[in-house]
């Protein structure tokens, strides 16, 4: 029995072996054993409600956040696409967003409206739905800044409206159960002249330009900062992989960008093994050296291959 005759009747699109790399902004990894693409909520809340237990289900969003194994992710991925990107100004200087709807569009629905306060979202690689789950941020602002409330469904496909404070968000962090899918979020900033919101924006796209390898395959940044912003003499991840030198060292196709030491790059050949080899060689160094123990940000899902 194949696991497709295991999972229930859906309206949207089961994909029996789908590859899964061009999904992600690295551009690696292994297939899904099954890809689901649900059509609408209620659809993704049919198939949580009626999955067996025993079978792992994984999400995947944008794909900007996350490095697929070589080996390949057992049970089922779900996709989360347009029916899921939905963005709209609701009155009150609130704006409601779908999980998938990409970070950067929600920053521009957001200045067209006038409602300033999320202009950060322009400089955040991604979706909402996993903006909401990390607490993604930049530049002095995080979601748990801007979130009213979010919507999530759990393995049981019960549908959740949750406070940010039940999320325990900390830096990059929250303690979102790890079954929960978010599906939906509302966010509240305040009211301003959208040109002068749109030049934030510009200014933010301008310094990541300048500084991140945006136009490379790359996740964003790999580890999270030892020390949350506002720290005192803050120690960055960049700078230990720097002063551990790992900055451009190559293992086959991969290595930490030059231009910023955070960001794996894959040059075009890279396995996901060849990213994993350079990142934890970094880990081991810099604990060796300065006894920080770096923590992923990026999310690595699916089955490692034997070298």
């Amino acid at each position: 029995m194949s696991l497709t005759d295991r999972l229930p009747p859906v309206r949207g699109k089961y994909l029996e072996n789908a590859p899964l790399a061009d999904m992600t902004w690295l551009r690696v990894g292994g297939p899904a054993e099954v890809l689901f693409l649900p059509a609408d909520e209620a659809d993704l809340a049919n198939f949580l409600a009626e999955t067996p237990d025993d079978i792992p289900v994984h999400i995947l969003g944008a794909g900007s956040n996350t490095l697929v194994r070589d080996g390949g992710v057992p049970g089922v991925v779900i996709r989360v696409t347009a029916p899921f990107g939905k963005v709209e100004a609701i009155g009150g200087n609130r704006l409601k967003a779908g999980a998938a709807a990409l970070d950067k569009k929600v920053a521009q629905a957001a200045a067209k409206a006038g409602i300033a306060g999320l202009e950060f979202f322009t400089g955040v690689p991604g979706a909402i739905g996993g903006a909401i789950r990390m607490n993604a941020g930049c530049y002095g602002t995080e979601t748990c800044d801007v979130l009213v409330e979010a919507v999530a469904l759990d393995r049981m496909g019960r549908r959740l409206i949750i406070q940010p404070e039940e999320l325990g968000y900390a830096y990059r962090h929250s303690e979102a159960p790890d079954d929960w899918i978010f599906v939906e979020a509302t966010f509240e900033g305040k009211a301003d002249d959208p040109a002068a919101i749109e030049a934030r924006m510009a200014q933010i796209t301008a310094r990541r330009e300048q500084t991140q390898p945006i136009r490379e395959k790359t996740s964003g940044s790999t580890f999270k900062n030892p020390d949350p912003p506002g720290t005192p003499d803050q120690r960055k991840a960049w700078k230990l992989i720097d002063q551990t030198g790992w900055r451009g060292k190559k293992i086959g196709g991969a290595c930490f960008s030059r231009q910023h030491a955070n960001f794996l790059i894959n040059d075009g050949t890279a396995s996901a093994a060849d990213l994993e080899a350079v990142a934890e060689g970094a880990r081991a160094d810099i604990k060796a050296a300065t006894g920080i123990d770096l923590h992923w940000e990026v999310r690595r899902i699916g089955v490692e291959t034997s070298s």
